[in-house]
């Protein structure tokens, strides 16, 4: 209750937590991203102001300057994030398993099998309801926790004022020490599942965004926390007089005249109990999503109200799959309790970690405060450790090989992903290739508004020269379109969207970065081009001219080949076109075409418009420029890029990217990682 409800969630990022709510967090007051952040695509957000330590802040300043000068330090920091995300997705599986199962165990009549049977059964219906968002799901379970908290903590004083008010002594500090000289070692190792009864606090931090810390605090404080006090009060007095019933007290201290309602109560609150946990891995896969540390996965926003609230489809079913698997496996809840509480305290311990390292950098706080801090819950958090690794062959190993497959998966992708965006990084479009298109015959300019997608936010994406060698027409406007995840919540629309003039001027050619917090919606391809055009229309209004003058990232990256693939779309028709490139080798392509308004479009013969389309007279008139070619339609542009280790790597990258990645890539929605997220695909969309 100290460190989440009253320290923790102050650590949020614009109301988001979790693990990688904490990073991002990190990142944005510290150059500590393997992917370089705080370009000024980012430092020109309202959202990702960057604190300049005073003097008075030396600390502060110091450790921030060891952390950005060592690649060690930014490599540790990501993989304990990963490995905190591993353990939150872990509990994701966990939970629902031993809360269902714990649940349905009530009915005492039942075998075993009959109890993992229904267990299994309520496990696929609560999953298959997941795709109609947290919102409804919620507000149908909300009167039921009420009435569960009312009945535990009735239940609970019931049985206290019953059959023993004196066990409210062991709230005396006394006899925590007693405990352990009576106990040892047993003693020790009981705390394994003592620490069963404060899960779910970090599951509370990671779902976060649906609330707001003063909701939180006030429910928590007024109304969870007595009626847990109540009710593990209750069952200690009930066990003085019935010490035989310590393998069953829940159910065993209920009276029997209201027995099945509160069965049926607590089968409802375990489901509830599930669906946080499902609700937390879905958030903070999102947000792994936008950090470039997940496969490319379809992200449905359940809510228009709270965009927090997200259901990923392909995650919900290998959760399903999952829980079913472990539910059938282990049975019992004491097997899964053990894994369960590793995989908390896990969690715990990371988040004591980095919020350490906040308070360091960001807070800045007293270090008398800070040392308080680390000893008082660290100190706990590794002794609750200690004792569920004694647990580990016994089912603590569970979690740990969860999440060191997951940890594998975005550890290679991330790698993969920041060597892609390297290598078009160190690989731009020169500006004299841009001027010489304007002396070539062979160009021409075709009606509409063309936008080329990239991942570059600085400079001309290579596979523009490949489109170009390929199909030798530009549209008469042309916008290179960047579509940027921010390490930070949400970006304000007047800072979405930021363009600037690809000289020389009379090309018409711009550059746009759409710039997209973890928690925002990408919008549909309509609402889209809408807010584009008339972002584009204020930029040339209030900079007629701006002058581009970005230097490029000096980093160096592993020479890796890269094999290009692009495909034009048009809302009516498409034309594919295919074609490969290694280094700078671009052989000739194939094009098949679908539909006559797409041939018209790029049908160079039928195109008489130059690359120099004659003076601008004035903004007005570029302008009315821009909205003739929206209204002769809108053309994407995209291009997919196949990585491939170079031959003289060694056999571990060229198996972990030749194929570990390469399947892992194919088997997800790679293809249309633009506009998946977005709530409401049109017809046709999915052709990207």
């Amino acid at each position: 209750m100290l460190k989440y409800v009253f320290i923790v969630l102050w650590a949020n990022d614009n109301g988001d937590g979790g693990t990688f709510a904490l990073y991002s967090l990190i990142c944005r007051y510290a150059k500590v991203s393997l992917i370089p952040n705080q370009q000024p695509e980012d430092r020109e957000l309202s959202n990702y102001k960057l604190e300049i330590p005073t003097n008075q802040f030396k600390r502060a300043q110091k450790i921030k300057e060891k952390l950005e000068n060592s690649k060690t330090a930014q490599l540790v920091l990501f993989l304990i994030t990963i490995l905190g995300t591993s353990m939150v997705i872990g509990d994701g599986v966990l939970t629902p398993c031993i809360s269902v199962l714990s649940a349905v165990s009530g009915i005492s009549a039942l075998h075993q099998d009959a109890v993992v049977g229904i267990s299994i059964a309520i496990l696929i219906v609560l999953f298959c309801v997941q795709r109609f968002g947290t919102d409804k799901v919620g507000y149908s379970f909300a009167p039921i926790i009420m009435l569960w908290f009312l009945f535990i903590s009735g239940i609970g004083l019931y049985n206290l004022f019953k059959y023993d008010v004196r066990v409210l002594k062991a709230f005396n500090p006394k006899h925590i020490v007693d405990y352990f000289k009576r106990n040892g070692k047993k003693g020790w190792v009981s705390l394994g599942g003592v620490v069963l009864c404060i899960t779910g606090t970090e599951a509370m931090f990671a779902d976060l965004g649906h609330f707001n810390v003063r909701a939180i605090q006030i429910s928590w404080s007024g109304i969870v926390f007595p009626a847990l006090l109540a009710a593990y009060s209750g069952q200690a007095a009930y066990l003085v007089k019935f010490p035989n019933d310590v393998l069953n007290t829940f159910y065993a201290s209920i009276p029997h005249p209201i027995y099945w309602p509160t069965f049926v109560i607590a089968v409802a609150a375990a489901i509830i109990a599930s669906q946080a946990m499902i609700s937390g891995a879905f958030a903070i896969i999102s947000q792994s999503l936008t950090l470039g540390c997940f496969p490319r996965v379809k992200v449905v926003h359940t809510s228009a109200k709270y965009e927090g609230q997200v259901y990923i489809p392909q995650i919900n079913y290998l959760l399903m799959i999952a829980c079913v698997i472990v539910t059938a496996a282990f049975r019992t809840t004491t097997k899964i309790g053990n894994a369960y509480g590793i995989a908390v305290v896990a969690v715990m311990m990371i988040t004591t970690c980095m919020l350490t390292l906040i308070m360091l950098v960001i807070w800045k706080i007293s270090i008398w405060w800070i040392i308080l801090f680390l000893l008082a819950f660290g100190s706990i958090e590794v002794l609750y450790l200690s004792s569920v690794l004694f647990k580990f062959i016994q089912g603590g190993y569970l979690p740990l090989a969860f999440s060191v497959v997951l940890m594998l998966i975005m550890g290679m992708w991330h790698y993969v992903y920041k060597k892609r965006y390297m290598f078009e990084l160190n690989n731009k479009v020169s500006s004299e290739f841009i001027r010489d298109l304007a002396l070539n015959p062979n160009i021409n300019r075709v009606p509409g508004i063309g936008l080329l997608y990239s991942e570059l936010v600085q400079g001309i994406p290579p596979i523009f020269r490949h489109f170009i060698d390929n199909i030798p027409s530009i549209h008469s406007v042309l916008v290179f379109v960047s579509i940027k995840s921010i390490p930070i919540s949400k970006v304000v629309m007047e800072e979405r969207f930021l363009f600037r003039l690809v000289e020389p001027r009379d090309y018409r050619m711009f550059r746009c970065v759409v710039r997209y917090g973890y928690n925002d919606t990408i919008e549909g391809p309509e609402v889209f081009e809408r807010q584009l055009l008339d972002q584009l229309k204020d930029f040339i209004r209030h900079e007629h001219f701006i002058r581009e003058g970005q230097p490029p990232f000096e980093q160096e990256v592993e020479p890796v080949n890269i094999q290009y693939s692009s495909l034009l779309v048009n809302k009516d028709a498409k034309v594919e076109e295919e074609s490969q490139q290694q280094q700078h080798n671009y052989p000739t392509s194939r094009v098949s075409s679908l539909g006559s308004r797409s041939i018209q479009s790029f049908n160079v013969a039928n195109s008489s418009n130059r690359i120099i389309s004659g003076p601008i007279q004035g903004a007005e008139e570029e302008m009315q420029f821009v909205q003739k070619a929206m209204e002769n339609g809108v053309v994407y542009l995209l291009g997919e890029a196949e990585v491939r280790a170079e031959q003289n790597s060694s056999l571990f990258k060229k198996i972990v990217v030749n194929y570990i990645y390469s399947f892992i890539r194919k088997n997800f929605s790679q293809g249309r990682k633009y506009w998946e997220s977005s709530t409401s695909t049109p017809q046709g969309w999915n052709d990207i």
